[in-house]
């Protein structure tokens, strides 16, 4: 009879052809997607392979997208995209033009499926193990040989397991949990293992809340965040033109299979999360922040500008203006997000305010994009990592927080507490 296995395991084992695999063991798996973008695509493996002699494994294992250097306006960020843009018509890929942020359209594009092992040229990648896929992120180097083998080694990781019960309060998300394990955590609480987040409240998170928990599994440490598929995953995935889906049942942890660790958190004991800088680890309930005041409020980057993220700050400053002084920024994180919430009423609501909206890309979240925070700049933002001058100046300091935090914030000049503008619409 066999062992228990995790979901990992699993997925592994299958990529490895193998029955079954151990934690410990380096196995040699089959790549079933690679995903590259701009910045660490094209100009970056390119060479390697022209040195190497190789070409692609298979075009249709890949996708390109184009979202750190977009809307190009530099002279330096111009020639990139032309170089990307050359090399994914001479090679035949799919390709997403300034579409918004690879993880986000990586998805909504229909390319991601459970139980599938996809690699990304991104330290964000873990955002695919929303959807039952055992996605991870590798260097420039790492991907070349991806891409000309359609290979890649693994130690079989050992599964932590996250689990989630309660209910969250209002005006609470997905960011408000990530911040909090991040706190409790730390940065390498992961020790680039496989997160499996589950339990009563992450079931019932829908897909892009699902997306924010698997993104910042890298700011855990882990090397993949996975939440078990289910009926919420193979819908929304089939709405955004995923086919031949299989069965959820097949890709689950099985009862009584080995992990390494436990964590346990009650979401009915939360309340709204905010990191200070320049850690997301060094997260805490907002009653610790109050009242700090800021210069920019920050709505963007795959973990922080997805429709669900745009909905709730709208839902916030619906009715209401920017603090005096305080400037609202929103980078909606895909193009169809963003027409979806023009729509919706959702993007009026921000501008009538005083948002000023950029483009669908990585923008300053990244470092990249002409707003990039000043000198002495206080901001509070929607994205991952708070690193020292990774927005802008060294002397900004960046506070992260949910989208309701952020915008609770830009409506009050000051750090402030979401909750004190009633239950969410």
């Amino acid at each position: 009879m066999s062992r228990p296995t995790t979901l990992a395991e699993k997925i592994i084992a299958r990529a490895a052809g193998r029955a079954s695999v151990t934690p410990g063991e380096v196995v040699t798996t089959k790549v079933d997607l690679a995903m590259i973008h701009d910045s660490g695509g094209p100009r970056r493996v390119e060479p390697i392979l022209k040195r190497l002699g190789v070409g692609l494994f298979d075009t249709k294992k890949v996708v390109l997208i184009s979202d750190h250097y977009v809307p190009g306006d530099t002279e330096e960020g111009a020639a990139i995209l032309a170089l990307t843009r050359a090399w994914a018509q001479e090679k035949g890929v799919s390709f997403y033009d300034g579409e918004g942020i690879c993880h986000v359209v990586l998805p909504e594009r229909g390319h991601l499926k459970p139980g599938m092992l996809v690699v990304g040229g991104d330290s964000h990648s873990p955002t695919g193990g929303a959807f039952g896929a055992y996605m991870f992120g590798v260097g420039a180097t790492e991907m070349a040989g991806v891409l000309a083998t359609g290979e890649i080694w693994l130690k079989v990781p050992e599964t932590i397991r996250i689990e989630w019960s309660g209910t969250l309060g209002p005006r609470l998300m997905a960011k408000d949990m990530i911040l909090a394990m991040c706190g409790k955590l730390g940065m390498d609480g992961g020790r680039y293992q496989a997160i499996e987040y589950a339990g009563e409240t992450v079931r019932v998170l829908e897909m892009q809340e699902r997306m924010t928990m698997s993104n910042m599994a890298a700011e855990l440490g882990a090397q993949a965040g996975l939440i078990a598929p289910d009926e919420t995953t193979t819908r929304w995935l089939a709405e955004h033109g995923a086919t031949d889906l299989p069965e959820a049942a097949d890709w689950q942890s099985d009862e009584g299979a080995t992990v390494a660790e436990t964590h346990r958190f009650d979401a009915s004991a939360l309340e709204p999360q905010v990191a200070a800088p320049h850690s997301p680890a060094n997260s805490a309930g907002i009653s610790d922040y109050e009242p700090t005041g800021i210069d920019v409020a920050y709505i963007g980057a795959c973990t922080g500008a997805k429709y669900v993220d745009l909905k709730a700050a709208a839902d916030i400053i619906r009715g209401h203006t920017l603090a005096k002084g305080v400037e609202l920024l929103v980078a909606p994180s895909s193009k169809r997000d963003q027409e979806r919430a023009e729509r919706d009423g959702i993007m009026k609501v921000l501008e009538d305010a005083g948002a000023r909206v950029l483009p669908n890309a990585c923008g300053i979240c990244a470092g990249y994009g002409s707003a990039r925070l000043g000198e002495d700049v206080t901001c509070i933002s929607t994205t991952a990592r708070n690193f020292k001058g990774r927005m802008g100046a060294k002397s900004s300091m960046v506070y992260l927080g949910s989208p309701y935090t952020v915008a609770a914030s830009a409506i009050t000049g000051r750090i402030a507490d979401p909750r004190e503008f009633g239950d969410a619409a």
